[in-house]
């Protein structure tokens, strides 16, 4: 049986060279008893493709059973797939036979199987290894000879790694794996796939069928199809049963299209509380680091434009104090922030008397002369104390005493300058 008989027979739409191969591969693998793992997201089609390899396999005249493993209770689902004893649980008035017991010499489809409990998982490992399996509430272990066909949406490694299922069934599993492209992967078929949809809805609805302008047709090959083909299906029946106009232009289409929308909201990495607010310290001493290598940059700054200005260094103070005021002002900031976050909010912070000492750290330049040339040394371990004094006593006589003014040049309240001219023992 060729592809083409192959997507006649199961009513397959489309030509692209990924659909074409996941079917080759089910086409290669039906006459043989391998297990097989589908993976492909939601609405892609998975389930097309264990029909295929069922009625292409000498088990074709045997039972297939489609489970859908996501939907079973998690207290049942033993029961479902390997049946249980008469009075092994509440509510088992007889005996029953599972879905590996009906099925035995058919194929089994295991969809989601990702969703599947972990105890249930072991069983069917052992189901897959050696076809024996026992019924709850039984100790007599039973034969089956079934043929596994798997599928899931989710991410394989995620679930090993988040310890949802069993690297040593995903192993067993996926003896042979076939892939399902998403729809946005196969732009070429969207179209032929909604004409096939809007010819059914319209033979369904006793309506006219649907059409689209160049524009709208552009819209939806271009759209990224989140549910895939199956909200390909979803919108064509939207729009065959709603709109009285047969020819869809791009403005209705748009009506009928999600708009994909990115969250901007923070997103939380690890709320785990490692005793002590351990997140919390961390972001502080990446602030403070951030302020060290800031400072430590605004220092290299200063001793290039003393180089450039070939200047002595208390030339420079009044130059550039708009520079070192803006120092002051981010330092505050800083302080500001981390009490915000982190501290108690009523307190002071427009104060550096309790900045942490990395803060208190600023810089100071020496400049050293002799006849043959001029060497800048910049110390690693400065103050900003020899600063701040020198630019508030400027500052007072700039304003002639005026402590007001003063503290609004230097960008500090009147308190903190009071209580530095105190500190300094300014007269």
């Amino acid at each position: 049986m060729t592809i083409q008989e192959i997507k006649n027979r199961f009513a397959i739409i489309g030509g692209s060279a990924s659909l074409d191969r996941a079917i080759e591969i089910a086409k290669q693998v039906a006459p043989t008893d391998l297990t097989v793992l589908i993976t492909g997201e939601s609405g892609t089609g998975k389930e097309v493709f264990p029909q295929i390899i069922h009625h292409l396999s000498a088990r074709k005249h045997g039972q297939y059973i489609a489970v859908n493993c996501g939907a079973i209770p998690e207290g049942t689902i033993d029961s479902e797939l390997f049946g249980h004893e008469k009075g092994s649980f509440t509510g088992a008035y007889e005996a029953r036979k599972g879905y590996f017991e009906v099925a035995n010499g058919g194929t089994i489809f295991l969809d989601e199987v990702a969703e599947m409990p972990l105890a249930t998982q072991a069983r069917l490992l052992r189901v897959l290894e050696s076809g024996e399996f026992i019924k709850v509430g039984s100790s007599k272990v039973l034969k089956t000879d079934v043929r596994v066909v798997a599928a899931t949406n989710v991410n394989i490694i995620q679930a090993i790694e988040k310890g949802k299922l069993r690297e040593d069934l995903y192993y067993r599993l996926n003896t042979v794996p076939i892939i399902v492209p998403p729809l946005r992967d196969r732009k070429q078929d969207i179209f032929l796939l909604f004409r096939k949809f809007a010819a059914d809805f319209s033979a369904k609805y006793r309506m006219p069928s649907i059409k689209l302008n160049t524009e709208a047709e552009q819209l939806l090959i271009n759209y990224h199809w989140q549910g895939n083909v199956r909200q390909l299906k979803n919108i064509t029946e939207q729009i065959s049963v709603i709109e009285k106009q047969r020819e869809i232009n791009g403005e209705i289409i748009r009506g009928y299209l999600p708009q994909r929308s990115t969250s901007q909201l923070p997103m939380v990495i690890n709320n785990t509380n490692h005793g002590g607010d351990f997140n919390e310290r961390d972001l502080l001493y990446k602030v403070l680091f951030d302020m060290k290598k800031d400072l430590q940059d605004l220092k290299k700054i200063v001793v290039e434009l003393i180089g450039n200005d070939n200047q002595e260094e208390q030339d420079f103070h009044p130059k550039n104090a708009s520079l070192i005021k803006k120092l002051f002002h981010e330092v505050d900031s800083t302080e500001a922030t981390i009490q915000l976050g982190f501290g108690d909010a009523t307190k002071s912070h427009d104060s550096m008397e309790d900045q942490p000492e990395i803060i208190k750290t600023g810089f100071r330049s020496n400049v050293k002369k002799d006849n043959s040339a001029d060497d800048v040394e910049t110390e690693e371990n400065l103050s900003l104390h020899e600063i701040e004094e020198d630019m508030i006593k400027k500052a007072l006589i700039k304003h002639k005493g005026k402590r007001k003014n003063a503290a609004k040049e230097l960008g500090i309240s009147e308190r903190t300058l009071y209580r530095k001219i105190n500190e300094f023992d300014i007269k």
